[in-house]
Formats: C-alpha cells, sequence, structure tokens
C-alpha cells in the first residue's frame, strides 16, 4: 500500500466485520460467494489494502473463521466473534487485541464489497483535514434501502444514526442513508463500546456509538458518495445478480471516466483520451511491460522500431518510449519524421524488429491519442497478448519504470534515428503497375485529412505521372475541428472539386493513413463495401491473382456472392484487422478488408494499408480504361445488389451490460418481417437473414458507441432492419 505524498497522513488500521456471515447457496457464506472473479470478502479485503498494508488489517470472523482464513491468506490478522452479537459486539472483540493503540480505525462490513477506491479515499482525507472523531460514509438515495437514516440538526451536524427497522415513517422519508464504512478514533470507538447497551433483540449495534460520542462532546463527521452502485449491499442471491450487473458497468464504462486512468486495449490498440488516460505516464509504464516481455523472451538484439503521426504528444510519446526501451538495454530505432501507420507495420517487418509502436489514434477524434502495437511480421499483437501486456502495465507504478535521457540514448547510439519513406514507396510501387498509370494521364485530387498521408501517397502519384492536387495537407492536430474519418459528411469538399475541377478521382485516406475512401468522377461518395468488391473483382479478373478474400462480420456479403461466383472462398472474421491478417495467412487469401476503410493484398504487408489501397484503386482505372461508376455496374451485374446501412448510438456502461442481456433473453425470432435463419455472438450479435441479408449490433472497441448494422436487397428494408434494432437496443 503506498500513500499519495499529498495525502493527509494518519495512523490507521483497517477492519473488516466478517463475523455475522449469513449462509446462502448450498450452506455456503454469502461473504465468500463468487462476485466476478473473486469474491465478495476479497473485493472488500482490496478496497481496505488500497489504504492499510496487510499487516494493519483485521478481520472479525465467526463460524466460517478456517474458510476465511484460507481465503485471505496468514499475514492479516483475524479475530474471533464467538457470537454473531451485532456489528459493534463484533468491534468490540478487538479491544484487547488493539489495547494501547491510539491512531484510527477504518470499519469495512463483509459485505459492502462495491465502494470505490476514491471512496474510500475520500472518507480518510475528510476525517484528516476536519480533524474528526468519527467520519460516516453516506449517500443520497430516493430508492428504500434497508439501511439506517442519518438524523441531523438544523445547522447540519450530525446527532444520530436511526436503524430501518426503528424508523418510523418520517424518518424514512429521510434519503440520506448510513452506508456501512467509518473511519473513527480507537480510543474514542472502544470507550464507546463499554458504554453500549443491547438492543432489544439483543444485538450491539455500532450505530448506537454514534450518539454516545456526539453526547461526549466528540466531532462527528461525514464523507458523501454519489454513484448509487457502490451502496449495493449483498445479502441474497438477487442482491449479488445486481451486484453482477454494477460490476459489469464498470468493466465496460467509458475509458474517460477511469477512475486510476489504467491501460486498456480495443480492437484497435489501445486509445485514450490526452491527459486523462493517453499520458506518458501511462505511456512509459506500457512501454516498460513490453520491454519485459522481450527481455523475457531473450529478444532484445532485435530490437524496436517506434513511429508517430501528427496528432498532439504523439512525437513526445515516441519519445518517452524510446527512453524506456534504451533504459532496458533494447535498441531503438526512432524514426525522424511522422508516418503513415502502414510505413511503420512495413518497417518493423523488413528489420524483423521484436515489437512495432505506432503512436496514433487513426480516425478517433483529436482528443484521442493511442498506441497500435505490431509482431516482428507486422501483425497486430492477439487478444491474448495484449490481455497480458495490459495487466502487466497496470501492475506497473512509476518507479518501476527503467528510462535514460533520450539525449544520452541517441550519443549512445542505442537509440538511432531512422527513415524508412523511400524503401516503403518502393515497396508500394513494386506491387502496382505505374507504367500503366503513366499512360492514363489521370488526374487525381486528395484528402489526407490534416494526417500523414500526403507525402507517400504523393510521391507515387506523382511518379506514376498523375495530376495530384492535395487538400487538407497542412500539419493540423485538432484536424480542422473534426475527427480524421474519411466518411461522407467529412468529404464534401472533396467532391465538390472533382466535380468542378473535373477531377478522374478523388482519394481520402485517414489520420494515419491506413484507411481508404474514394469519391467518384460525379462527386459519388464510394463506400468501402464497394471498394473491397470492385478490387477483389479486378484483382481476380484483371490481374489474374486467384483466392478467396477475408472479411469481418460487419462487411458487405456481396463479397460472399462475388467469391462464391469465381469459385473462391470467402472467410468471415470478428471485427479487428489482426484477425483479417491471421485469416488471409491460414487461407492463403487474396484480398482482405473491412467496411471501416482497411484492406491489404496477399504479398503486402499484414495491416490494412491506406495508400497501397489508394495506389491500387488509380491501377483499376488506368488498366481497365473505365470510370469507377462504370466498373461498378459491372460488378453488380455479377453480383446482384444488397445495400448497406449503418447508426451508431452512445453507448454507456449501463447499455453494454443491458443490451447483450436483452439479446439473450428475448431471442429475435425475426426482425422487420423477416424471419431470421442463425444467429451468431461470435462478435457483438449478428442475425443472418435470407438471401444474404443480415443485421448486426455490436459496441465499439475503440470509441464508446453502439454500432448498429444492416445489409439487405432494398433501402427501404435495410432502414427497416436498422430501425427495428434501434428500437430494441433503445427499448
Amino acid at each position: 500500500m503506498k500513500r499519495s505524498k499529498s495525502e493527509p497522513k494518519i495512523e490507521l488500521k483497517a477492519v473488516i466485520l466478517a463475523g455475522g456471515a449469513k449462509a446462502a447457496q448450498g450452506n455456503r457464506p454469502m461473504l465468500l460467494q463468487k462476485l466476478g472473479d473473486q469474491t465478495i470478502l476479497e473485493y472488500v479485503k482490496a478496497n481496505a489494502l488500497q489504504v492499510v498494508a496487510a499487516e494493519d488489517l483485521y478481520v472479525v470472523v465467526g463460524d466460517q473463521q478456517k474458510e476465511m482464513r484460507a481465503l485471505l491468506g496468514n499475514r492479516c490478522h483475524y479475530v474471533v466473534q464467538p457470537q454473531p452479537q451485532g456489528t459493534g459486539h463484533a468491534v468490540q472483540q478487538l479491544a484487547p487485541v488493539l489495547q494501547g493503540y491510539q491512531g484510527n480505525l477504518l470499519i469495512l462490513y463483509g459485505d459492502t464489497p462495491l465502494f470505490r477506491p476514491a471512496s474510500i479515499r475520500g472518507l480518510l482525507n475528510r476525517h484528516a483535514l476536519r480533524q474528526a472523531h468519527l467520519t460516516l460514509l453516506t449517500a443520497i438515495s430516493p430508492r428504500p434501502l434497508p439501511y439506517g437514516r442519518i438524523i441531523r440538526d438544523a445547522a447540519g451536524a450530525i446527532v444520530n444514526i436511526i436503524e430501518e427497522t426503528e424508523a418510523s415513517p418520517a424518518v424514512r422519508d429521510i434519503h440520506e442513508l448510513n452506508v456501512g464504512a467509518y473511519l473513527v478514533a480507537a480510543p474514542a470507538i472502544f470507550a464507546a463500546l463499554e458504554k453500549l447497551a443491547p438492543a432489544p433483540d439483543g444485538r450491539y449495534p455500532l450505530t448506537d456509538c454514534v450518539h454516545e460520542l456526539i453526547r461526549s462532546g466528540l466531532r462527528v463527521e461525514s464523507y458523501q458518495i454519489y454513484d448509487p452502485d457502490e451502496i449495493q449491499g449483498i445479502n441474497t442471491p438477487q442482491d449479488l445478480e445486481q451486484a453482477e450487473f454494477i460490476l459489469q458497468k464498470r468493466l465496460f464504462r467509458p475509458r474517460r471516466e477511469e477512475e486510476q486512468n489504467q491501460v486498456s486495449f480495443g480492437t484497435g490498440g489501445w486509445r485514450a483520451i490526452i491527459g486523462e488516460g493517453f499520458t506518458l505516464h501511462n505511456v512509459r509504464r506500457l512501454c516498460q511491460a513490453l520491454a519485459n516481455e522481450i527481455t523475457r523472451r531473450g529478444e532484445e538484439k532485435r530490437g524496436v522500431l517506434i513511429g508517430y503521426d501528427r496528432r498532439f504528444l504523439s512525437r513526445q510519446a515516441g519519445d518517452a518510449a524510446a527512453e524506456v526501451f534504451a533504459g532496458n538495454n533494447i535498441p531503438v530505432t526512432l524514426l525522424s519524421e511522422d508516418a503513415p501507420t502502414p510505413l511503420v507495420t512495413y518497417a518493423t517487418a523488413i528489420r524483423n524488429a521484436a515489437y512495432g509502436l505506432m503512436f496514433t489514434a487513426s480516425h478517433n477524434p483529436p482528443e484521442w491519442n493511442g498506441l497500435k502495437v505490431f509482431h516482428g511480421d507486422g501483425s497486430l499483437l492477439l487478444d491474448d497478448e495484449t490481455g497480458q501486456i495490459q495487466s502487466e502495465t497496470n501492475r506497473l507504478a512509476l518507479e518501476e519504470v527503467i528510462k535514460i535521457d533520450l539525449d544520452i540514448a541517441l550519443e549512445s547510439g542505442i537509440v538511432r534515428p531512422g527513415d524508412f519513406t523511400n524503401q516503403y514507396v518502393d515497396a508500394v510501387e513494386a506491387l502496382i503497375d505505374l507504367d500503366a498509370i503513366r499512360q492514363a494521364g489521370l488526374k487525381v485530387i486528395v484528402d489526407p485529412m490534416y494526417g500523414v498521408g500526403q507525402l507517400t501517397l504523393g510521391t507515387i502519384l506523382t511518379e506514376a505521372r498523375c495530376r495530384v492536387t492535395f487538400i487538407h495537407e497542412r500539419h493540423n492536430p485538432l484536424f480542422g475541428g473534426r475527427s480524421p474519418a474519411p466518411n461522407l459528411d467529412a468529404l464534401r469538399l472533396l467532391a465538390t472539386h472533382v466535380v468542378e475541377d473535373g477531377y478522374d478521382l478523388g482519394l481520402a485516406t485517414d489520420g494515419d493513413a491506413d484507411r481508404i475512401a474514394i469519391v467518384d468522377e460525379r462527386g459519388k461518395y464510394i463506400t468501402i463495401n464497394d471498394i473491397l468488391l470492385l478490387l477483389y473483382w479486378y484483382m481476380h479478373e484483371i490481374r489474374q491473382e486467384k483466392g478467396g478474400v477475408v472479411r469481418n462480420l460487419a462487411t458487405t456479403h456481396l463479397l460472399d456472392r462475388l467469391a462464391r461466383r469465381l469459385g473462391e472462398q470467402c472467410v468471415e472474421v470478428p471485427v479487428g484487422f489482426k484477425h483479417i491478417a491471421s485469416a488471409m495467412v491460414a487461407h492463403n487469401s487474396l484480398l482482405g478488408g473491412e467496411s471501416s476503410g482497411g484492406l491489404t493484398i496477399r504479398g503486402h504487408i499484414l495491416g490494412k494499408d491506406g495508400i497501397f489501397a489508394s495506389a491500387l484503386v488509380v491501377e483499376m482505372l488506368a488498366r481497365t480504361r473505365q470510370r469507377i461508376s462504370q466498373l461498378r455496374q459491372r460488378v453488380y451485374d455479377l453480383t446482384g445488389r444488397l445495400y448497406s446501412l449503418e447508426d451508431s448510438i452512445p453507448s454507456t456502461s449501463e447499455m453494454r451490460v443491458a443490451v447483450p442481456r436483452r439479446l439473450a433473453k428475448t431471442p429475435l425470432a425475426e426482425i422487420a418481417g423477416c424471419p431470421v435463419v442463425n444467429v451468431s455472438h461470435r462478435d457483438g450479435t449478428k442475425f443472418y437473414l435470407d438471401n444474404d441479408n443480415w443485421a448486426l449490433v455490436r459496441f465499439s472497441g475503440t470509441e464508446p458507441i453502439l454500432r448498429l448494422f444492416a445489409e439487405a436487397d432494398s433501402p427501404e428494408k435495410a432502414n427497416a432492419l436498422l430501425q427495428h434494432l434501434r428500437g430494441f437496443v433503445t427499448g
């Protein structure tokens, strides 16, 4: 247990009252029932250990003392309450053990495991600053809960606590509750307990001591908590079910609300709000965890490669990361300027680095930043790997981070600057028919959305003799005040330029240039679903390269139809390009892509690449000598039409628990009149309908939103599916 330097210092021991544990299912005490991956009592112990060492923790036990000792270990102390005669009687058993102790006692009930660490620290802080003899944890709740009511005088001072069983109707109308956590001067509480008389039921309630302390002229204060979930006690199976619901909500709460700003990986790496979750402190801890893993594997000599985009703090994060790896004797190649994510993926693979790191939040809003971590082959880490790194990161304290100053690291050579722009451009150009593009004389306009795509893509298109114009190419970490996501709304200016200035094609990449969007010659936004369809057809039929296609479960089923038509296989995987890359290798697939804008091909990097995808689209126009609109109709003649719609709903932690529960308890047999043929819960909940129609409900792994998808034979049918889903999840 570590105390903050700014936290008032008080002498403290903690007590958990577990002597009156009630039997529950199978005669096992409720306190020993599982709540998530721990027992209820272990959660209470963890709260106590936030503020005291195990040697200063005392557990009052009763009949189940053997089980509790086995569960909680031998470092804490155990005091036996022979008979369950109330909470006051339980605390009284400590008097002989703590004889002469002049400090404070934090008293916690064993059946209230959901207090947040901040609430316990708030209680300590208030007690110390107000120089109180007793400080209570209270809450305001309009719900009729079985807790004692706080009685105050006209000046607001606490004068009594009246238990629910003894309360009159008027007292029960009081909404301020005593929720079962106390910080009290040990001499004062033991003196008050000596004067305590039994209640009519023969018990000695701890709350009766409050009046005695007040009568003695001692200061009684309170600290109020505001989250109603914290006061959930657990005495019945129904209470336990509700506590499990609360715990799941906390696990899914948006990252910007995380109390301790811990590192949490999603489908696209680690992302968090700058200054809250994304801090240089967390960057250093995460890099120390990665360095530890490299050291455990004995792969220090392989080194790491570090890149960064144009976001606020990206360059500084790259420097901080380099200092940590250097401090762990791991050589670092630190890119000398901002670069696209696919370049970092490529450079990691050709260097066969132990890890490649790219500081970016991709298409997220400008207040976000994050980190993508790649294997030595350029593929993203899989879930079990990120889970392990995440856990180790969140256990590390800042003083456990080993680092050296960057100037020393550069001077010594353990950190070296690197530039892979030319090599990456050459690698892309080796996969593209530059001669065909040169002969076509295409006029192209590009919107890199203030990101990092213009240098590499501009070089490739210029060397292919395209007449290229850029918009939004300057450095702007605010991305023009919007997310650098190349969607329809964001590309209206690009579309206007295409039409008014007579361009053959408009291209756009997202903030870190791993996603693509295009606008055709008429200024029409072409969805990534159609781009994938066009490129798969082009690769297979014009370039004569054979192989199947991999898509995620939120991507068009027209790819399935086209694959069947071509005699190939279409493989569906969960969302996250790491799954696409893995499946492409396993099935030797020709193309892999996702409806959010990322794609790659066999023989290129194992990550999505908006630069390469843009060049491939230009090549397709050059070699076919046709417009995008013509090519799209040509492919539709083979596959028929499906219409895709997508919607997003801001999600709360409650929704992340309630929606899956509702889907599990109330399975949908039909959606908007369409029979459900099959259901998958592999990643969200996907409903498969007839004729390649489908609908999907899925929480984003990178943003606090619930995504709804639908694809159907007509726009009207797709909209009906989407509205049905929206009504179901919000109803």
